[in-house]
């Protein structure tokens, strides 16, 4: 008899494995090494093979049945080039391409509809490992935390390859997964994975794009990565050769990325039928989970929502749905799935909405429990039966890619009009629709769409301010409190001489900046103006405070002026702000709200006038008031 070995799992794969060939119609050749290979056929990344890419966008686009499976696999091929590109070593590019193909594993079926309702239903939201979960991101980081790092083969494999204890090794893989950069050896591996021009947007422009037929704003990759360049330790945008024409085509590739992305969300994500399906799924979603709510406790029922993105595929979730939701719920999901969709009888967006309307609405989209009791009242006073009611906006606003030119640092929005145009395009973006069953342009079903209309122009005026002050009670809006020092600034200055008004004109966004980082140290003001500053950029900057600068743009709340001027040889531009009329009106809608706060901003803005970096505009009054 021969005598029995014992093999480990470890020397098994080594003695076994042979490179994983997979064959993909967006990159073609994709080839895995064995802890690729290890990793891909774990239950946590099989399961992505039944959860679609873009949730129920193909009952527009029949093609788009493409899954985030190959769309992860799809992602961590296009780190590896970026990061080949760019010259890494060989254990950054693995990094690279493991926190790739993990970066969407915390992701729940049927793409975002999930993670909506726990923004709309926050004591659903379970916590993970010291971490309240609100999105497929925080999923994610605990999965790679707490159950890759002990599966014992792909623990040893990642011990053997890179010498690291298998906890500390996936810890960092979360963070470069998410796009976290803080505890991070090597930033630019977080923005590789996730930033405002990264691999995970690369492949699905192009991956949405093949299985859709939509071509609206063509990518070259190629270029786009030959563009990405590492500097202290973060990753920019810079032209090589330093060229005049290199620089133009930097900018270039940048700016086709941009216009992907906002064509990509108007054509796909936000098409009306598409939106349509994912509000029914939604309401159908949220009747089931309450009726299981009735049968169960809660810690079961956080249990079962942990599931939806840890265990649960496409399939699974239709079932739960079937098993729980009351007959509403279910003749939902059965239109669904026979493709018989809501149609939109009345359609709000950004041109048809007043700006102190669109700037309430967007204010109330942007808080999950609002926009629920939102869309529940409007439904209730107009009383119209199975009539849904969806607010939405845009969000993922580019707002930290940096662009280098010899020495010289700035923002990609700084230097393109371009990009800075999407980006308040992307900002703008936003809708009220009103969804009604077998309702088409051909067959109204009996609605009249003129009335409905009107109607719901008033529940608007009425709910809006009730569900505002909702909001503040529970909790401060910095949005708000940001508009409110526009409106100190126009307050201290504004004069009014005949039939002419002169205003202040912000002429340096830095000391927008500056001055909310102050506010945020003092005991009256900091819970009104919370926002996360750092220097990296060698002045204080917030991603947040910028994306609500360009909120408060794109609802006509300010007005922002381009102005070029010239610095170090180069022509740069810069931006100036102005309140509008309309942002005055809403602003002093919300003093009253908040006066103890605005004494505060007012006694700040009186000593320190002499620093407000501003021109006055002078305008008769009426066109200044529209």
């Amino acid at each position: 008899m021969f005598p029995i070995i014992y093999i480990s799992p470890l020397l098994y794969l080594v003695l076994m494995s042979k490179p994983m060939i997979i064959h993909d119609p967006v990159h073609r050749t994709v080839i895995l090494n064995d802890l690729e290979t290890a990793l891909i056929n774990t239950p946590q990344i099989q399961r992505l093979r039944k959860i679609q890419q873009l949730g129920l966008a193909d009952l527009v686009y029949p093609g788009a049945n493409h899954t985030r499976f190959e769309h992860s696999i799809g992602t961590m091929q296009t780190a590896s080039i970026i990061g080949s590109s760019l010259g890494l070593d060989s254990v950054e590019i693995e990094k690279l391409r493991i926190a790739g193909l993990l970066h969407d594993i915390g992701h729940a079926a049927f793409s975002h509809a999930v993670e909506d309702v726990l923004k709309r239903n926050p004591e659903l939201q379970p916590e993970m490992g010291k971490e309240k979960c609100m999105n497929h991101e925080a999923f994610t980081r605990y999965i790679i935390r707490n159950e890759l790092c002990h599966h014992r083969t792909i623990s040893a494999m990642v011990e053997d390859r890179f010498d690291r204890d298998a906890v500390i090794f996936f810890d960092e893989i979360s963070k470069i997964a998410t796009g976290e950069t803080d505890g991070v050896e090597r930033p630019y591996l977080s923005q590789i994975i996730s930033g405002d021009i990264d691999a995970d947007r690369i492949d699905f422009l192009l991956r949405d794009s093949y299985h859709t037929g939509v071509s609206l704003g063509l990518i070259d990759v190629d270029q786009i990565v030959q563009s990405l360049t590492i500097k202290n330790d973060r990753l920019m945008l810079g032209d090589i050769s330093e060229t005049s024409y290199a620089e133009d085509m930097v900018m270039t590739a940048a700016e086709s990325m941009l216009i992907a992305r906002a064509h990509h969300y108007t054509a796909i994500i936000h098409h009306p039928r598409t939106q349509a399906a994912r509000v029914m799924l939604l309401h159908a979603l949220e009747d089931a989970i309450s009726n299981y709510r009735h049968k169960h406790s809660n810690p079961h029922v956080t249990d079962k929502i942990i599931e939806f993105f840890t265990v649960h595929n496409d399939d699974n979730l239709l079932n739960f749905i079937r098993t729980y939701a009351s007959a509403k719920g279910c003749d939902l999901v059965s239109r669904i799935e026979s493709g018989n969709i809501d149609g939109p009888a009345v359609r709000f967006n950004q041109k048809t909405l007043s700006s102190v309307t669109r700037m309430a609405l967007s204010t109330i989209a942007r808080h999950g429990v609002a926009c629920k009791m939102f869309e529940t009242e409007f439904s209730k006073e107009l009383d119209t039966g199975n009539m849904l009611i969806d607010l939405s906006v845009a969000t993922g606003v580019p707002k930290t890619m940096r662009f280098v030119s010899g020495n010289a640092e700035s923002f990609l929005y700084d230097e393109s009009a371009l990009a800075n145009g999407l980006v308040r395009a992307i900002s703008r973006q936003m809708s009220l629709t009103a969804f009604i069953p077998d309702y088409n342009n051909n067959d109204s079903n009996g609605v009249d769409t003129d009335l409905l209309e009107a109607e719901m122009v008033k529940v608007v005026r009425n709910l809006s301010p009730r569900l505002l002050r909702f909001i503040r009670k529970e909790q401060y809006l910095s949005i708000e409190g940001l508009i409110l020092l526009f409106y100190g600034v126009h307050s201290i200055f504004e004069e009014i001489n005949g039939d002419y008004i002169s205003i202040p004109r912000l002429r340096n966004i830095t000391w927008i900046y500056r001055t909310v980082r102050e506010f945020g140290k003092d005991e009256i003001l900091k819970y009104l103006f919370d926002y996360r500053f750092h220097d990296k950029f060698g002045f204080p900057y917030s991603e947040k405070l910028f994306e609500d600068i360009q909120i408060l743009v794109a609802m006509g709340m300010v007005d922002e002026d381009l102005r070029y001027y010239e610095k170090h040889g180069r022509i740069r531009q810069r931006y100036e702000y102005v309140l509008t009329s309309e942002g005055v009106e809403y602003s002093r809608s919300l003093v009253d709200s908040y006066r103890r706060e605005f004494d505060s901003i007012l006694d700040y803005i009186r000593v320190n006038q002499h620093r407000v970096p501003r021109d006055m505009l002078t305008l008769p009054e009426a066109r200044y008031n529209g």
